[in-house]
């Protein structure tokens, strides 16, 4: 805590009320005439000014410079002897001044310097004792006793010095990890906003590249066969005809595109159904779309999570999208299997395949490689121009079963 410990601002408030109480039961006891003129106050006015002094002191604690620390805790220490050495009855409680000075140390000082504080406190809890030690008028027998009734003092004194030091490392260290919980879970709150917005650019820039590729060239020759279609609508009508003809292709085509786009932006696309029943509705719509039934073979000894479905789906969703856009194939297979350790999908087509050195960057296989990555998965691509395409993914299992 960079700022000053005030009462706004305090992080134990109840520890200002027990202060305060005891603050409050020394004073009581200085105004509080005395039966005998041995335990009267010598003076009174000076405890009370220290005792207040020493509370109001309690208000703002310094937490930035360590030599304002050590100022102030000396001008504590000074208080107290001062209280101890001429409050008459009220010596009684200062120990309970000591156990306060280091409640306060605790907060503005370090593990060294509490401890340093705690040792302190009880040397001087021992001067300020020994002065009260009586004279040599006593009895052995007293005077023996009076010695036990000190050691047993001092030995108290020094358990609850150490039970206070304890108590408030164990509370500071409890606020402090919360705290940095708090600050860790603000982090991620922050992390998981910043990647979901990434997540959603890149699906839009991915969209209107999409868009571009496909359905902005099929609409694009669609409105040239339709300009020629009708500058021959009235020399020759034939051949009119015939760009009528591939305009409707082309039309069919820009609608397919259009509803492959729709089916890849699904955000839950298992949200209802299991991995085997979504990927037999991909491979009937490759079917529709491109004449070609995938041979497919799906052998999952373990139900998978949604965490490990989802990703595989959307890569088997991908290697068809290329597969439909670039490949030319007239045969494809999917094979889809887990092990005793790990799951593994093969995309196989025999298409006109492509240069792997040159044409591993594009959007598709960048997130099948990404949504794999993330898997903790190896993703392998196998091609050569004019040789087909085949897409090796490698998964283990771990914990992604469900």
């Amino acid at each position: 805590m960079s700022r000053p410990i005030q009462f706004n601002n305090h992080p134990f408030r109840f520890l200002l009320y027990l202060e305060w109480v005891l603050l409050g039961l020394s004073v009581l006891m200085v105004v509080t005439p005395s039966p005998s003129p041995k335990f009267a106050t010598r003076f009174p006015e000076l405890t009370i000014c220290s005792l207040a002094f020493f509370g109001l002191m309690g208000l703002r604690l310094p937490t930035s410079n360590k030599f304002w620390k050590i100022i102030y805790t000396a001008t504590e220490v000074f208080l107290i002897l001062t209280t101890g050495f001429f409050g008459g009855r009220t010596a009684r409680l200062f120990p309970f001044l000591y156990l306060i000075l280091v409640t306060r140390s605790c907060l503005i000082f370090q593990l060294p310097g509490r401890l340093a504080v705690t040792f302190l406190s009880f040397i001087f809890f021992l001067l300020t004792l020994k002065t009260r030690f009586p004279d040599n008028r006593l009895t052995p027998v007293l005077h023996d006793r009076f010695r036990f009734f000190s050691f047993s003092l001092a030995v108290l004194f020094g358990l609850s010095l150490i039970f206070v030091l304890l108590l408030m490392n164990a509370v500071l260290s409890e606020r402090e990890s919360k705290n940095k919980l708090a600050h860790a879970n603000a982090k991620l709150r922050q992390y998981t906003l910043q990647i979901e917005n990434q997540a959603t650019l890149e699906e839009r820039n991915r969209i209107a590249r999409e868009i571009h590729d496909s359905l902005g060239h099929s609409l694009t020759a669609l409105n040239l066969q339709l300009e020629t279609a009708l500058k021959l609508s009235k020399s020759d009508m034939p051949r009119a005809m015939t760009f009528l003809a591939t305009a409707k292709e082309l039309g069919t085509k820009a609608l397919q595109d259009v509803r492959q786009s729709v089916s890849t932006i699904r955000s839950h696309p298992l949200e209802s159904q299991s991995l085997e029943q979504e990927i037999a509705i991909l491979i009937k719509d490759f079917q529709l779309a491109n004449g070609i039934l995938p041979t497919c073979i799906i052998s999952l000894k373990y139900s998978l999570s949604r965490e490990m479905s989802i990703p595989i789906y959307r890569i088997i969703q991908e290697s068809f999208t290329n597969i439909s856009k670039y490949a030319k194939a007239s045969s494809v297979q999917l094979e889809l299997m887990t092990t005793e350790k790990a799951i593994k999908l093969i995309v196989q087509d025999n298409g006109q395949g492509f240069d792997i050195s040159q044409n591993t960057t594009g959007f598709g296989l960048q997130s099948m490689r990404d949504r794999t990555l993330a898997l903790g998965g190896e993703l392998t691509i196998n091609s050569a121009p004019g040789a087909g395409c085949e897409i090796i993914v490698d998964i283990p299992l771990n914990n992604w079963k469900s």
